[in-house]
Parts: structure tokens; sequence; C-alpha cells
């Protein structure tokens, strides 16, 4: 008899990320663009929303993953029900004024400038005036000891893997000596989980879920400084401003996702490694499956509460629930999709924390590449490909602790697929036949690995960010939208308000111009043109970035022209 098909439950969309780690080159670009777009401001120096940790290595804040000592994430009880780690109201209430279970200054770290001022007044003398690094909370002198890249491609070394939680759960499996490191990039933001803790944590109901794309955010109206969120949040990415007595954290730069934009990080990425788009679900699923007994079921379980946005009785069931058309035919065409349901080489980080995390990394093959190059063999050769991923325990178990709750059987299948892929491509690239077992291999057939190449090595922005707009707001609107508000304009909100002029580096400049449909779209047309340069329609000099001759800025090239007449 045929297996009876479950029937589907109520259908929400989410916007989800996919980050492919073997190109992250850990440039810190997304950081810095991030840390400007939105926490260059008094009250959140040390906060990052989005950072690159290099692995094996502590993480920022450190040894966040530790959830015994910060009590992060869900915990399931003996009788199958989920339980904050953190404890439930009663536990909340008896120390809503006392938070303990909270990372110390000292694990983000103390945020510093340099006395510049000493080095432009100093008088003459026959000494060199120094910069002396002076605290940006404080205002005083300070010794730099710790940041948040401070780990910066150290990953490996026993000084500091040491203290690497991931590491300490493996025991005398990972061997740490200095000839047989291996180390790679790993770009964070917040995970805007389906079943997030900090969102249950929050006394006040200032963290929400947004219904229509799945976005977490902090109302700051209602926010009221309890930092419950913070040790509920098992990847430590809330943060509070000390100035405002908020929390803050990363938004997933919804504005611009609200107008069908990438995200800051996505759109500045130097190794184009991000992904963005839509993927249905069925909410029913969410609970049970975040439930299920054993932590290595939770990757599969997890699978199981995405929804195909290809399958017809899907496809009624997300319009039933009222999700536009132009959203369901977004997740049709979605990378991330793709690459987490289709292809399965995307994997959660820590779904052991039962959070359900949606942001997605597709785990790094170069580590077993190097390694097979340093003992001479071709890290090329399908055949040695696979067998080094089978028999080198290092990284695929620390990966399966990252990404699998220790499983390293999905961790394995994935970098199979990635090495078929590289192995394929390599005889279609030198033009010899490619024999058509590689694919088989790992369940794919010539045609899927095409595709999936496409997608992970030459595909165009319109393809690795397939962003529908926010409900309401279609084609037709575009051109009628002037301005896109934002809730964070409050006193101290990311960059919207009035500043002191007059004080120290670290703060916000100025008021920031609001972004307007026009500046993103004018900004796509340019990152998503085969030509250099294109500027057609309204050009807002903004945005210029030197290239082509936007129209009424230069005149035209014409027999009378300047350099004609020359």
């Amino acid at each position: 008899m045929a297996e009876q098909r479950r029937p589907v439950g109520r259908v929400m969309a989410q916007v989800a990320m996919v980050m492919n780690l073997d190109k992250c080159i850990g440039c810190h670009t997304c950081s810095v663009t991030c840390k400007q777009a939105w926490t260059n401001r008094t009250g959140v120096e040390y906060v990052w929303f989005n950072n690159v940790e290099t692995r094996p290595g502590q993480g920022y804040p450190r040894r966040y993953e530790d959830q015994e000592t910060w009590q992060g994430g869900w915990r399931r009880t003996r009788g199958g029900r989920l339980r904050l780690r953190s404890g439930g109201r009663l536990r909340k209430l008896a120390t809503i004024f006392a938070n303990p279970r909270l990372p110390s200054l000292q694990d983000y770290y103390e945020p510093w400038t340099y006395d510049y001022e000493n080095l432009m007044t100093a008088p003459l003398g026959d000494d060199m005036p120094v910069a002396e690094p002076r605290s940006l909370i404080t205002g005083r002198p300070t010794s730099i000891t710790w940041s948040a890249n401070w780990d910066d491609d150290l990953g490996g070394g026993p000084d500091l893997t040491a203290s690497d939680p991931v590491v300490q759960r493996l025991g005398d499996r990972i061997k740490l000596d200095f000839e047989r490191t291996f180390m790679f990039y790993l770009p964070r933001i917040c995970e805007h989980c389906l079943n997030p803790s900090c969102v249950a944590s929050c006394p006040s109901g200032a963290m929400y879920k947004r219904a229509e794309d799945g976005i977490v955010l902090v109302d700051q109206d209602r926010c009221r400084g309890w930092r419950m969120c913070v040790t509920g949040c098992p990847y430590k990415k809330v943060y509070f401003n000390h100035k405002t007595g908020k929390a803050e954290k990363c938004t997933l730069c919804y504005p611009r996702v609200e107008v069908g934009m990438p995200t800051v990080c996505s759109e500045t990425c130097v190794g184009r490694l991000r992904y963005l788009g839509v993927v249905l679900y069925d909410v029913d699923r969410v609970g049970a499956a975040a439930a299920v007994p054993d932590p290595r079921d939770l990757y599969e379980s997890q699978l199981d509460v995405l929804l195909d946005p290809a399958d017809p009785e899907v496809r009624r069931a997300a319009a039933r629930d009222g999700i536009p058309p132009h959203w369901i035919e977004a997740a049709v065409r979605s990378p991330v999709h793709q690459l987490i349901s289709r292809f399965r080489v995307a994997l959660p980080l820590h779904p052991e924390y039962r959070t359900m995390p949606m942001v997605w990394y597709i785990p790094p093959l170069s580590p077993v590449v190097d390694a097979l190059g340093e003992t001479g063999h071709d890290g090329e050769d399908v055949g040695n490909l696979f067998g080094a991923i089978d028999t080198l325990r290092i990284p695929v178990e620390y990966l399966a602790e990252l990404f699998t709750a220790g499983d390293p059987e999905p961790v394995t299948a994935a970098l199979r697929r990635l090495a078929a892929m590289r192995s394929h491509m390599r005889a279609v690239n030198l033009g010899e036949p490619p024999d058509p077992g590689i694919a088989e291999s790992v369940g794919f057939d010539a045609e899927e690995i095409q595709r999936m190449y496409r997608l992970l090595a030459i595909a165009k922005y319109d393809e690795r960010y397939v962003i529908p707009t926010a409900y309401g707001v279609d084609d037709a609107d575009r051109g009628v939208i002037e301005e896109i508000g934002c809730s964070l304009d409050y006193d101290g909100g990311p960059g919207m308000s009035p500043v002191n002029h007059s004080a120290g580096l670290g703060e916000a400049s100025g008021r920031t111009t609001p972004a307007t449909v026009e500046n993103f779209h004018a900004l796509r047309v340019r990152q998503s043109s085969d030509r250099r340069g294109d500027l057609s329609g309204r050009v807002n000099l903004l945005n210029w970035d030197g290239n082509g001759r936007p129209r009424g800025l230069f005149p035209d090239r014409g027999d009378d022209s300047p350099k004609e007449r020359s």
C-alpha cells in the first residue's frame, strides 16, 4: 500500500539565507558594512550584528556555544515538551532585576579608539607622539587584549582552540598539533529561527517574529531592558544598548528586503557566498519537529517542516493562508530552497539548540582538498576526494558538531555532492567527457550537477537573491513610493537619530539619509547589469560609482562638445 500523504497544515513564508563557506575569505567586509549601517553609534560600540569567526576558535562573544554556562535555547523534557534552558516564568520573575546569565563586556570586548588629538596637538619634540588607546565606554586609557576578530587566521592553534566548546566536546578525537591544523571562516548573523527562544524569553513581549516574512525584530517601544532575550538566544546575537536600555539585534535589513533588495552584508560580500530567498514551511509541524528525542534527528525533522513550493497542494494551501502569488513564485525560484531541500548541501547551525535556525551553511570542502594536496594526491580526483571524506575524521566530525548535532552522515553526504560537482566540472572545463557515474554516485544526474554548479559558482545577482517585495508593494507601486520608514527611528536608534557632533569616534556622524526605493533599484540595476556602468533612468548621485555617464551630468558628445573642440 502506498504511503498516505500527510495533509499540509498552515503555510507560512520565511526569508532565509544560505552561506557557502568554501567561498568565504575572511575579509570582514560584511561585518564592516553592517556595522556602518546599523551599529555605528553610542551604546552599541561593542555590537556586531554580523561577525566572521575563524574556526576552530572561541567565537564571539567568547565561548557562546557553551550552553551549560549561558543557558540559551531549548531543552526537551522527559515528557517530550520543550522548555527554555534559562527557566520558566517563576525563575524569570525571580531574576528579572538581576539576570546573571549574561556575557560580560570582556566576553565581547571593550571597544576602543585612539587619542588622535594627541597626534594633532603634541608640541614639537625629539620623540614621536603616539595615539594612546582609549575605551569607547569610559573614555579612559585602556589596554587592548581582545576583540570580535582577535582570533583571525589562528584556527587550530592549541592555545586558542583548546577553548573552543566544540573541540572540547570532541575530546581526543581532534588533534591540535600544529602540523595537523585546519581552519575555515564562519560568518554569523541572527538566525531568524522558526522556533526562536529569544522571543519566548522576553517578559514584555517586545521580541516578535513577523508573520509575513519570519524576520525576528525588537519592538523598541515595548522593550523594558530585562535582557532575558540575550540569555535566551543560544547564538548570542541579541545585544543590549547601554545608552537606550533596549535590546537590539540583526533586522535582516528588512527595509531593503521589503523592496526586493538583499541585505547589506549580502550586497557587499566580496566572495558572493550569500544567497537570499523565500522558503515555505508548515507552521503546524514546527513544535513537534523541534522536540524530536534524538538531537541528531533535528536536521531531518527541520527539512520535513519545509514545503515544496512547486507542489500544487502546497501552492493551494499557501494561497489559502494568504501568501501572495508573487511570494509563492519567488519560493519556486528561491536559491535557498534549492540548496537546502533540492541539492541538500546546506546545513543549519547548531540544530541541537532546537530553535530551528534559518541561516544555513554549505560546509567547506577546502580542508579536505588541502589535506589531500599535502600528501601529494590529486585533490580534484573524485576517488581521492571520496576516500578522504570517508577516512579524514577531521574536520568532518568538527563540522558535524557545528551543523548536524554530531551526526557526520549529512555532512559527509553534502561534502560528497560538492566533491562530485568539482570533479565533474573539471572534466567539462578540460574538454573531457565526464564520467556519468560521478553524478550517479551522489544521487544526481549530469544536468543536476550542472545546475548546482551554476548556482554555487557563476550565479548572477538575480539568481542569488530572489526576494519578493513586501505585501502590497508590487512592481506598479515602486515608482509611487518615495521613502521607506524605519520603526527603529527612536532616540539612539541605528543611525536614524540626531547625534552630538562633539562626541568622539565610534558614534554616528549624523542623520542617515532614508533609504529610497529609487536608490535601491538604481543599485540593483547596476549590480545585475552585464554592461559596465548601466545607469539608465533617473540617477541618484549618492549611488553613482564613477562608472558610466549619468544623464544630464555631462554634456552630450556632439560636434560642439568640449572634447571634440579640443
